[in-house]
């Protein structure tokens, strides 16, 4: 007899677009990672409205400003963002009445800088990279200018700010321990800020302390002490140690390449359906080195922390991806 599939209760009226951040499926990737190998679960932060798991954060700062007055409808924020946060801060400040200067540089993409825009914030655009040839301190440095111009200005410091982390924590963290359930073994998950993986890992841990904790970064990324490398893909890795970094809350770093990203991209969207932005791809990739090290019997939960619209200039592109250079992926234990 053939299985009735019956409809789940529709949730009911939400008051805004920004009250239906959250709760994202959880979804197995059974035809890239299938039995008898470990179970790899993916939550899927694409479904966010904004598109992203940084819709999680932009949310989570700007209400708990406003409930404990560091924000005010005065207040005007600022933040430093290659995207994703900068539309999900543009949400949040258009639902509040609030203005908000996004900081953003060349290597942003294109549909991410249009968003931002339509949805009504303001863009700065550094054009100076810094030592490094990234745009990370340059970015930083505008926004402290552009603070000290303006004496309503609230700087949300996404790599310093601890709410950062917190939001994870009662978001995807909290998601996972219930859509999860009794097993859980290891978690993977990218890092820029490294306040999603902290938080997140923070809840898990409370739930089950001995999973670990496994972090894919960029190569060239400087966070774990590697050396900084010119790097093309934007919402993974970071050319300075964010304030929040713990290194010991995290059991083992896997670094990939942009190249590696991409065929992660690619991989996913073959085998899985599932359309994902860059950093998805580098912990597709970060997988296919990290399944064959652990026991078959191990539960895995990763997150993909967005779409893959986003990257159709970049990740999709194909003279983009032939202009990337080649660079050796690191395991470091």
């Amino acid at each position: 007899m053939e299985k009735l599939h019956l409809a789940k209760k529709m949730p009911e009226a939400v008051d805004g677009i920004i009250d239906c951040i959250g709760q994202t499926p959880l979804v197995r990737l059974n035809a890239l990672f299938a039995a008898p190998g470990p179970a790899v679960y993916a939550k899927l932060e694409m479904m966010n409205p904004g598109g992203s798991m940084k819709d999680r954060p932009a949310r989570y700062i700007i209400e708990q400003g406003l409930k404990d007055g560091t924000i005010t409808p005065n207040t005007h924020l600022i933040e430093s963002t290659s995207g994703n946060l900068g539309i999900g801060l543009a949400m949040a400040a258009k639902r509040y009445g609030l203005k908000f200067t996004c900081v953003v540089d060349p290597k942003i993409t294109s549909t991410n800088l249009r968003l931002i825009r339509y949805l009504g914030a303001n863009v700065d655009m550094v054009k100076t990279p810094d030592e490094q040839g990234s745009y990370l301190k340059s970015r930083i440095s505008r926004v402290k200018e552009l603070a000290e111009q303006d004496p309503n200005a609230y700087w949300i410091n996404q790599y310093a700010n601890p709410l950062n982390w917190q939001a994870h924590y009662h978001g995807a963290g909290e998601e996972i321990v219930q859509q999860m359930g009794d097993k859980l073994d290891y978690l993977v998950c990218a890092v820029s800020t490294t306040g999603s993986i902290l938080g997140v890992s923070r809840r898990v841990k409370e739930a089950h302390p001995n999973v670990k904790v496994i972090a894919v970064d960029a190569v060239g990324s400087i966070i774990f002490g590697t050396p900084s490398r010119q790097r093309e893909l934007p919402g993974i890795g970071a050319n300075r140690v964010p304030e929040l970094f713990m290194p010991d809350e995290i059991d083992q770093v896997i670094h990939v390449d942009d190249r590696d990203s991409v065929a992660g991209c690619l991989m996913l969207m073959e085998r899985e359906g599932i359309f994902a932005g860059g950093s998805s791809g580098s912990i597709i990739a970060a997988l296919q080195r990290l399944l064959p090290t652990i026991p078959a019997s191990s539960s895995v939960v990763t997150i993909l922390p967005d779409r893959g619209e986003r990257y159709l200039d970049s990740v999709y592109d194909e003279k983009w991806v032939n202009a990337l250079p080649q660079h050796h992926v690191e395991v470091i234990q």
